[in-house]
């Protein structure tokens, strides 16, 4: 059995909230992004950065994962946010708008210069055009130990302002890129969380997009509302009865008269080895969700 970290609802939090930074501590999201980009303005970001390296450091997150997005390194703000995040030490730091290698490998010898610990991970943003037209070379900056490279996360909102393409329910426009983008983390081993769903009031649209997600392959889904937290953690996790069917496959290629074969029959179809890694994976993943309560 392998080790996984769920992270099927990833919320963002403004970095200039204190109070919504304090509140994240309870809500039941597999991980936290707190972010001096977008969500802070340019007078406040000195502020926040000095806010969210206060409530990083400070800790209580428990089971989640906490992740600070910082402003890109050709902004007048991002060296020092990376200097902050190699002192706050936070699971992970997401980089915006990464369209090439290069920005992660620049990210990763920054946080070598600011003594950032080898458990600071990189997440890349995948939010333009170019990022999709290079996504698999961006995907294999994990095979660089210095560049830290754990998780894409989709920018389907920039995406979609980059391209002029319209977002509309079912995303027909965008799917050829999100498909793209999960096949370049596959190949390199990366976990990739869908983008943000935007109308807050659309549960039933917000579930179907979810559901699309799920089934594109993608790890979990990024969210703007605690609202959509419990959506998200029920969506992207195995059902019982998937997990029952799981262990099944599990038990029968256990069995001494199975254990050398690639096939066998199982309640009356075929199933091969790679439904048994398949299931491998299903009931690690449901075994790590039962960890966290």
């Amino acid at each position: 059995m392998f080790e996984i970290r769920p992270r099927r609802s990833v919320l963002y939090m403004p970095g200039a909230n204190e109070r919504a930074m304090d509140k994240a501590r309870a809500l039941p999201a597999d991980a936290i992004i707190i972010d001096l980009e977008d969500a802070v303005a340019p007078e406040a970001k000195e502020a926040a950065r000095a806010q969210v390296k206060a409530a990083v450091t400070q800790g209580g997150y428990g089971h989640r994962e906490v992740v600070i997005r910082v402003n890109a390194l050709d902004t007048p703000w991002g060296e020092a946010d990376l200097a902050m995040a190699a002192e706050a030490t936070p699971d992970a730091v997401l980089i915006p708008k990464v369209s090439d290698p290069e920005t992660l490998n620049a990210v990763g010898l920054r946080l070598r210069k600011h003594g950032a610990p080898e458990k600071v991970r990189v997440w890349a943003m995948i939010e333009t055009p170019l990022a999709i037209l290079r996504c698999e070379e961006i995907a294999r900056a994990a095979r660089d130990v210095d560049a830290r490279l754990a998780c894409l996360v989709l920018g389907t909102n920039d995406l979609a302002k980059e391209t002029r393409a319209r977002q509309v329910p079912g995303r027909a426009p965008i799917l050829p890129w999100l498909s793209i983008a999960v096949a370049a983390a596959r190949a390199h081993d990366l976990d990739i969380l869908d983008g943000v769903y935007n109308q807050l009031q659309d549960d039933e649209g917000f579930r179907a997009e979810c559901a699309q997600g799920r089934d594109l392959g993608f790890d979990g889904k990024t969210l703007i509302h605690p609202n959509q937290i419990g959506p998200a953690n029920e969506i992207f996790s195995p059902t019982p009865a998937e997990v029952e069917e799981a262990r099944g496959i599990i038990a029968a290629f256990e069995r001494p008269e199975n254990q050398g074969k690639g096939v066998i029959s199982l309640n009356g179809r075929m199933v091969e080895r790679m439904h048994a890694d398949i299931a491998t994976r299903i009931v690690a993943l449901a075994e790590a969700i039962a960890r966290q309560g």
